[in-house]
């Protein structure tokens, strides 16, 4: 997360402009600068699933700050098999049609144990020329 230092004044002021407690200094700088909710603070209890948190958005699926679009491909080999998932109207679907909640999940349901999906799965993008790991992408900042 980027921090941003303000003086005590300002501090004071954004302070004032908190509606609640839960109303976050990030909330009332949006607000001030007239820039409507982010993405992430519409979705439900975005909290919910701790570590494998991953949630959709429209246009794409978000997995712990990776964003791959729809229309990414995805693939692994497990045991000499390939496998391959799709992002398609933001959820991660399986070559089954299972949607999965994260690259963790997905490889799980293929290895029947705990794999770092990470590390397991490929992905080409629309974007992109070649495959990469999915730890090799880079992750949006908050």
């Amino acid at each position: 997360m980027t921090q941003i230092e303000v003086d005590f004044e300002v501090f004071k002021a954004l302070t004032a402009l908190r509606q609640h407690e839960n109303h976050t200094y990030n909330q009332v700088i949006r607000e001030l600068l007239d820039l409507g909710e982010p993405v992430l603070s519409i979705l439900p209890d975005i909290d919910k699933f701790g570590d494998a948190l991953s949630r959709t958005l429209s246009g794409g699926f978000l997995t712990r700050g990776l964003f791959l679009p729809n229309g990414t491909s995805l693939r692994a080999t497990y045991k000499g098999v390939p496998y391959i998932a799709s992002i398609k109207d933001g959820e991660w679907i399986a070559m089954d049609g299972t949607p999965q909640t994260s690259p963790s999940a997905a490889a799980r349901a293929i290895t029947n144990t705990n794999v770092n999906g990470w590390r397991f799965w490929q992905a080409r993008r629309p974007s992109d020329d070649d495959w990469k790991f999915l730890d090799a992408l880079p992750k949006q900042r908050s």
